[in-house]
Parts: structure tokens; C-alpha cells; sequence
């Protein structure tokens, strides 16, 4: 019984009650059906299945099956089987309150932070995922090595020490979902750390800040000017997050003295920096700025991600650690790495120069649109300054004062989602505030850039 009970059938959960065994399985299916839990066109095991599964008698759920089609609650023909009904009596629960309708989707969207998806590279990806599969071997479906697959870590840390300057061996190298996620962990090593105060750049990512302030350590922003993040202004911070090679929002990259500056406060006060590279690879006038962990990988954590490069649905990313810390961030129950057919694929991407050529190719496209968008300014809004466009998949446009809100709201008017500089500001910076756009020229599909484009001029001043 126990190997029929494993092998036939689909699996469906029932407990009869009653006086008779078919009156009460007639009582319990009529239930699971009334009240929505068998949903209209569900199909049903067969009546040899669900008797072994049941140990009832086959006739008994024939019998319940026939009562049911009799009524109407069920449909039985040849060579489909028995499936519930389409048309069944209301469920007995009050159907759930409606959710408020949801506003109108942009018909262009300019906000910031995100690639154009519609470019994703699926045919190389799936022709990596095939030949990751094939060539896995049956311990990599494991739990494995909290780090993550080595094929993986040994992959980035060939890539990043080759593009982006990066000091790194594979077992320093931890394989996170995301920078968000390794904010998390980085988050628990510093408490573990004694750390209480974290520096972050006055104009920046709510969600990171938030992440931090979430797990317990209190943020104090660092004034944000052309040079970038001033790094002078640490304090007692017990360490700083900086986007040194493309400042977000702003654009700039940080300042060679700066550079200098934050590692030798690092190194002479135990510091940790933490270096969010979110899209180091995207760089326009020349070849992009080395990563700040190479001038001190033992006090500079290095955060990298796919989310610009491929895309963010990816969930992956990953951190170089300095060798003292790695066993910290491990011993975190929120230590879990992506999936493993996902990190195997990306090493395959990697390890077969198809990571290369999608990034060269999306630098091209992207530096096409930086341009188009320059050209645009230049000619229907001469009076808007664009800074910030050197790297990166987005621009600041310079607003006469006090008129941000109302572009944001005019470009709404006009169909056009687009984020104002100070939604990024700290709140509790001293720093006088600026209105500007934060346009995200990497976000539109191709077909939908000239439009995205006009949109955005009409909603200028």
C-alpha cells in the first residue's frame, strides 16, 4: 500500500467525516469545492488514486464522484477526467476587501537605478545556464560553502582584479543577493564590531541608509560637493559608505586626495570603508576609475552587483571582505547566498568573455543615449545645466531654484516618471539643498527613448 500510495495519482488533501465513509467523503469534497479551496477546473486524482490514498473502498469514491457530478459541483467526461466544476456555488467566506486602484503606470520612465531590461542578453545567458547545468556536478546542488560556488568566486575575482583593480583571492570573496543584502550582513559585523556610528554621503540611497539605521547604527551624513563625498568630516565614525568611483546620485567621482584621505583615516583609526561600485563598468570619457579597495583591501570592503550590468531580478551580487572579517559575515544567520544554478550560469557568463561583450555593447548603447539627452538639453532647454555624465546610466539636470517639485509634477502630467535630487537627501544634513532632475537615461527600452526624450522637454521650465 505505502509504494501504491507513492506512485499513483496527484496528491489532494481530504478528511471524511460523518456517519458513512461515502457520505462523509461526498461531505468533504462538497466543502474543499464550496469554499474555493478546489478552484473551478481543478482536476481531481482518479477514483483508484484517491481510494489507495484514503484506504477506502475504489467503489465509495466512485460513488462520492458521482453524487457530486449529479449535483453540479463536478464534471466528469471521457478521457479528461474529473475536474470541479466551472460554474459552483459562492464560497461561504466574504471575498476579500478590493485593494484602491493602483495609479496609472508611466508611459516613460526616467527614474534612476535601473538597466534597459529589455536588453537583457537571453539567449547568452541561456546558452551558459545549459552549459552550467550540464557540467554541475551533483554536490554543487548541496548547501556548500556559505561564500559561495567556487567557480563563481573564482570567476569575479579574476574579472574584478582585471577591470576593476580589485586585490582579491576567491576566498575572500562572499556571494550575497544583492548590495542590499550585503549591507545587511555588514551591518552585523560592524555591531559585532563595537560600531555604533556609520558616515554616508549626504545625497544617496535612502534604502541603504535605512538598512543600516534599521539594524541598529545611527548615520551621519558627509557634505557632497564636485570633489565628492567630503571624507575630512568622519568624526567618530566607525566607518564610512561611499560611491567613490560615481557618486549616486550626483555623479562625481570622488577626488584623488579624498581617496587618499579616507584610507589613511581607515588604516590609522581601524576604520572600515565601504565601497558601494554599483556601476564601475559604465564609463564614458575614459577608462574607468580603479576601485578604492585596491589602495587598502585589509579596511575596504568592495560591493559589486549585476543589477546595472545585467539586471536587478538577478539578485546577485557580491563583497570583497577583508580576510579578518570574512568568518564574521559567515557566522550570519542572513549569510545566504542566491542560487546555485544562478551563480553557476554567471560564472559561466564570465569565464566565456560573454559578460565582456554585453557590458561593451550596453556601454555603447547607453553612451548614445547620454548623448542624444545632452544634444536634447542643448538645444530645447539651453538654460539646464547636465552634470554627472561621464559614467554611470544617469544624469543631473541643474533646476532654476525652487522650481524642482513643479517639474516633477509637470513631467508627471506628461506621462514621465522622473525622481528630483532631493528625494536623496539626508535629512539631517546641514547641506544647502539644490533642485535638480536625477534622469536615468539607461531605464527606457530603445523604442521608447525618443519618446521618453520629448516628454522630458516638454516638462522642463
Amino acid at each position: 500500500m505505502a509504494e501504491t500510495w507513492a506512485t499513483l495519482g496527484v496528491d489532494l488533501h481530504l478528511e471524511p467525516t460523518g456517519p458513512g465513509l461515502r457520505r462523509g467523503l461526498t461531505d468533504a469534497l462538497r466543502e474543499a469545492v464550496r469554499t474555493g479551496r478546489l478552484t473551478p477546473g481543478t482536476r481531481l486524482p482518479s477514483s483508484r488514486s484517491l481510494a489507495a490514498d484514503l484506504g477506502l473502498a475504489r467503489n465509495t469514491v466512485a460513488d462520492a464522484y458521482a453524487d457530486l457530478v449529479a449535483e453540479g459541483w463536478l464534471t466528469a467526461r471521457q478521457g479528461s477526467g474529473t475536474r470541479v466544476a466551472e460554474r459552483v456555488a459562492a464560497p461561504a467566506h466574504p471575498a476579500p476587501a478590493r485593494r484602491p486602484a493602483e495609479h496609472a503606470r508611466p508611459a516613460y520612465d526616467l527614474r534612476p537605478g535601473t538597466p534597459d531590461l529589455s536588453s537583457f542578453p537571453r539567449t547568452e545567458w541561456l546558452r551558459a545556464a545549459r552549459r552550467a547545468v550540464t557540467a554541475a556536478p551533483h554536490g554543487a546542488l548541496g548547501y556548500g560553502d556559505g561564500r559561495g560556488r567556487p567557480e563563481l568566486r573564482s570567476a569575479l575575482a579574476g574579472y574584478l582584479a582585471r577591470v576593476r583593480g580589485v586585490r582579491t583571492g576567491a576566498e575572500n570573496l562572499l556571494v550575497c543577493g544583492g548590495t542590499a543584502h550585503g549591507l545587511v550582513l555588514l551591518a552585523g559585523v560592524l555591531r559585532a564590531r563595537g560600531v555604533h556610528t556609520v558616515a554616508v554621503e549626504a545625497y544617496g540611497l535612502h534604502v541603504h541608509r535605512d538598512l543600516l539605521t534599521r539594524a541598529g547604527l545611527r548615520t551621519v551624513p558627509l557634505p557632497v560637493d564636485g570633489r565628492g563625498a567630503d571624507t575630512g568630516a568622519l568624526g567618530d565614525a566607525g566607518a564610512v559608505l561611499l560611491t567613490p568611483a560615481h557618486q549616486f546620485p550626483t555623479g562625481v567621482p570622488l577626488h584623488p586626495e579624498r581617496r587618499a584621505a579616507v584610507v589613511d583615516w581607515a588604516h590609522r583609526t581601524g576604520g572600515l570603508v565601504l565601497e558601494d561600485d554599483y556601476d564601475g563598468e559604465f564609463r564614458y570619457d575614459r577608462q574607468p576609475v580603479g576601485a578604492l579597495q585596491g589602495l587598502d583591501p585589509e579596511h575596504v570592503v568592495y560591493l559589486g552587483t549585476a543589477s546595472k550590468s545585467l539586471a536587478p531580478g538577478l539578485r546577485l551580487g557580491w563583497m570583497v571582505l577583508p580576510p579578518s572579517l570574512v568568518g564574521d559575515a559567515l557566522d550570519d544567520p542572513a549569510s545566504r547566498t542566491p542560487g546555485v544554478l544562478d551563480q553557476l550560469t554567471l560564472a559561466q557568463f564570465l569565464g566565456s568573455g560573454a559578460y565582456d561583450r554585453h557590458v561593451r555593447s550596453a556601454r555603447l548603447r547607453y553612451r548614445r543615449r547620454r548623448d542624444a539627452l545632452v544634444a536634447a538639453l542643448a538645444e530645447h532647454a539651453p538654460d539646464v545645466g547636465v552634470t554627472g555624465i561621464a559614467a554611470g546610466l544617469h544624469a543631473v539636470l541643474q533646476l532654476p531654484p525652487g522650481t524642482e517639485q513643479q517639474v516633477v509634477r509637470a513631467a508627471a502630467w506628461h506621462g514621465l516618471a522622473v525622481h528630483g535630487l532631493s528625494m536623496f537627501r539626508h535629512p539631517h544634513t546641514t547641506v544647502a539643498p539644490r533642485d535638480a532632475l536625477v534622469v536615468g537615461y539607461g531605464t527606457p527600452p530603445d523604442h521608447a527613448w525618443t519618446g521618453a526624450l520629448d516628454a522630458l522637454r516638454r516638462a522642463l521650465p
